[in-house]
């Protein structure tokens, strides 16, 4: 009962008791803690001092330009040199899988085809699990942390369904080049898109030929991608381009589709993705008050080049980012100047995002914005376990799964909310709880392998000298009450956990 009165103390404090910083010329560890909060997956102890060392100034330019590929701790970066998904290219990967399906359809006997095809959909979600093994070890360890903010950002934007046919197999490779691209020009990211097997399967395009119009991928193209609902397009668009789409789709064969001979040379393939100038409608089409003119595959980029750039499309991308970095309902002002830096850039993310993290308005946000689940468990394991790498990210993905957050997982095309209403219910909060008593106490299964018996190290120790220097000034009366009622270091750790202090950013 102590328990449970305690933690609907801290429940009813959630929103009274986050308090955000007054911005000054001298900042202090407790403000940059929750500057590092915002922009990474949660402040440890080494980022604080780096960032104190450097200046916010040169820390921020260093994470918009990060060089390569990022080291990883020993123990994380041989997690991920086991998985398929990071050693494995994705065309041969997907046609070993395609073998595999094969081989169990073709199966005559029906209770040995009915496990053949349970080994094949086990396979397919063997994969999707090792890229959220990859997604979140890149998240907890990463020195790039802006850039492993954006690539959960781009792929909510972007999203795909794991469920959606063989996307299983897909989604790793999809979300690395989401990664390599996250700060790069919008431009590149959208075409990218476009252009990846992931996206033409979730959104039907490979079913979008002349005289079969399918409008599914042109409708979230402009209302989701980029210009939104409200940015100016008409259903008349979302028609015209649907034509401009059609011809390309995925094609998991080796072989190349029949043509005839005067449409040989217009056929292109890259991978899975194929242009088949057969199924395109070549006639000109007029979308956003534009002529396109029936010529193949460039049609696309004459398109994705107009989209891009478009004021619409600046002003949507623009609040989509503010709301993920600011606030719920992010301010008016700073959304149109990051879209006036948007089209002053040519699209280019790492400006648009510098124009947002030098704005008053940020400054003014951090410690209110609530945490959505993965960026609740990444930054609380992050806290917790800052000096040691785990060795089981299954406990983190089964989390996820439970608070309805698992990665790749949103079967809609509008990606997972981001404001607080879609997080905060009384299950939500109770199973926070659940999460901070199971990571405070030890027994979390982090350090677990699979195959092993018990967890190798005990209980975190949170109060560390980031706790004292950075956490403790910033914490809420009733927050300070609760620790001081705690019976042991595994219960002291679970009520900083679950405060609402550590349940904004």
């Amino acid at each position: 009962m102590k328990h449970l009165a305690l933690s609907l103390a801290l429940a009813s404090c959630l929103i009274g008791c986050a308090t955000a910083p007054s911005p000054s010329a001298t900042t202090t560890a407790a403000q940059d803690a929750l500057w590092l909060d915002r922009l990474t997956w949660g402040a440890r102890s080494e980022d604080l001092a780096v960032l104190r060392q450097k200046g916010r100034a040169a820390w921020l330019d260093a994470q918009l330009a990060p060089q390569g590929p990022p080291p990883l701790p020993a123990a994380a970066q041989a997690q991920i040199q086991t998985l398929a998904v990071a050693q494995t290219e994705l065309l041969p990967l997907v046609q070993r899988m395609e073998a595999q399906r094969k081989a169990a359809d073709a199966v005559t006997d029906d209770a040995a085809k009915a496990e053949a095809q349970k080994q094949y959909q086990a396979a397919l979600t063997k994969l999707a699990r090792e890229a959220s093994i990859r997604q979140l070890l890149q998240a907890l360890y990463s020195p790039n942390q802006v850039q492993e903010q954006l690539t959960w950002f781009w792929f909510n934007h972007f999203n795909v369904h794991q469920f959606k046919s063989n996307l299983r197999v897909m989604v790793g490779d999809y979300e690395q080049g989401l990664r390599e691209r996250s700060l790069g020009s919008f431009r590149e990211l959208l075409g990218y898109t476009a252009r990846h097997p992931a996206m033409l399967r979730y959104l039907d395009n490979e079913q979008n030929a002349a005289n079969r119009i399918n409008e599914n991928y042109a409708r979230e193209l402009l209302e989701l991608h980029t210009m939104g609902v409200g940015g100016g397009y008409s259903q008349k668009d979302v028609q015209e381009l649907a034509r401009v789409l059609t011809g390309l789709g995925v094609n998991l064969t080796d072989n190349k589709p029949k043509l005839p001979p005067q449409r040989e040379a217009q056929y292109r393939r890259a991978g899975l993705t194929e242009f088949n100038p057969v199924r395109h409608d070549f006639g000109d089409k007029q979308l956003l008050g534009i002529t396109i003119k029936g010529q193949g595959e460039a049609e696309l980029d004459q398109v994705l080049d107009l989209l891009a750039r478009h004021p619409s499309t600046a002003r949507y991308v623009s609040r989509k980012l503010a709301q993920y970095f600011v606030a719920d309902e992010p301010p008016a002002a700073l959304v149109e100047r990051m879209a006036q830096r948007w089209q002053q850039s040519d699209g280019r993310i790492a400006d648009v995002l510098r124009a947002m993290v030098q704005s008053p308005e940020f400054d003014a946000s951090l410690g209110r914005k609530f945490k959505d689940p993965t960026h609740y468990v990444v930054s609380a394991v992050r806290l917790a376990y800052a000096d040691r790498v785990v060795l089981n990210t299954g406990p983190m993905i089964g989390w996820l799964y439970r608070m309805g957050q698992a990665p790749y997982n949103r079967q809609t095309p509008d990606g997972y909310p981001m404001d607080e209403n879609a997080w905060a219910g009384p299950g939500q909060m109770t199973t926070r709880f659940e999460i901070a008593r199971a990571i405070g106490s030890g027994s979390a299964g982090l350090f677990k392998p699979e195959g092993e018996a018990k967890d190798r190290p005990g209980f975190p120790q949170l109060a560390h000298p980031l706790y004292y220097e950075a956490i403790a000034p910033r914490l809420a009366t009733a927050t300070q009450q609760a620790l001081a009622q705690a019976n042991s270091p595994q219960e002291w750790n679970a009520y900083l956990l679950a405060s609402p202090e550590l349940m904004h950013r």
